[in-house]
């Protein structure tokens, strides 16, 4: 049984997402918690003291948020059919952030899918600002679908990587288990610098190799360039449905975030986007 968190702010954005989990997770039992958090542009007196409805005050937002949740849920109940699927529902005056940290603890999170749409900026050009900021706090793998982008069944996905981390603090076990769901490839990416790989990244290679078992996998070295250059071109020549990094401040996603090539991005705004974090247990 997996635990599904898909955070909504009630867009067509944020439904398109949900319908992406659903397809994407229609082979597997899973339990899908619809999020919505607001914080009124406004504030009372009672909400210094928390949320009026947990001083059993009115509060037209609670309202709001719990009977947009439940339209949310239906819409998707009504094109979606999935006896493996069921669905909770849940509003909180509280950031996004926090509040799907706080879910992912108490609920037992597995995953986070959510839209992202492109605004203004580099970040935003890239994911969106609440995308961003979920990616960088969460401890669980977040699945950022693009605006508009209709479900294919995945064939081939793209894991880009520096070899320079320690796959067994990472959540690996969510790629092969998607690649056994769906019978997948994972084409694992590397840009290589001029000097080759040295010993460490070598053996963090073959761990990687042993970590991921018996999936189908295949292994690319690009020369030495941008890591933007090495993805779009690869997608060029063999099409993939989903890229895949593995978020931790030492790596090149790090400097992804904040780098102006940013803006050169063509493979990111047409495929998900699946992160998983680094869970540093030094």
């Amino acid at each position: 049984m997996m635990n599904v968190l898909l955070p909504t702010d009630f867009s067509e954005n944020a439904f398109n997402a949900a319908c992406y989990s659903l397809d994407l997770l229609k082979g597997e039992s899973c339990v899908f918690y619809l999020l919505h958090t607001y914080t009124p542009p406004i504030y009372r007196v009672d909400y210094a003291f928390g949320s009026p409805g947990q001083l059993g005050l009115p509060d037209d937002h609670q309202y709001v948020a719990e009977a947009g949740l439940e339209k949310f849920k239906k819409r998707l109940q009504d094109n979606f059919t999935n006896p493996k699927h069921t669905f909770a529902t849940h509003s909180a005056f509280n950031t996004l952030v926090d509040e799907v940290n706080k879910l992912v603890l108490q609920e037992h999170i597995d995953l986070i899918i959510m839209g992202t749409q492109g605004a203004t900026g580099a970040k935003e050009l890239f994911l969106g600002s609440n995308t961003i900021h979920v990616i960088k706090k969460a401890i669980v793998p977040v699945l950022a679908v693009p605006a508009h982008y209709e479900f294919k069944a995945p064939s081939e996905l793209l894991f880009a990587t520096d070899f320079e981390i320690d796959y067994r603090h990472t959540t690996l076990p969510l790629l092969v288990q998607l690649a056994k769901l769906w019978q997948f490839k994972i084409h694992v990416l590397h840009v290589t610098a001029p000097g080759g790989l040295t010993r460490e990244q070598l053996d963090k290679k073959m761990s990687l190799e042993r970590l991921l078992g018996k999936t189908p996998k295949e292994f690319h070295d690009f020369p030495d360039q941008e890591l933007i250059t090495a993805l779009n071109s690869f997608q060029q020549n063999i099409p993939v449905s989903l890229l895949t990094m593995v978020q931790n401040k030492h790596s090149f996603l790090e400097r992804l975030f904040i780098t102006p090539t940013i803006r050169k991005i063509g493979l990111h705004n047409l495929i998900p986007f699946l992160v998983l974090p680094y869970i540093n247990k030094e």
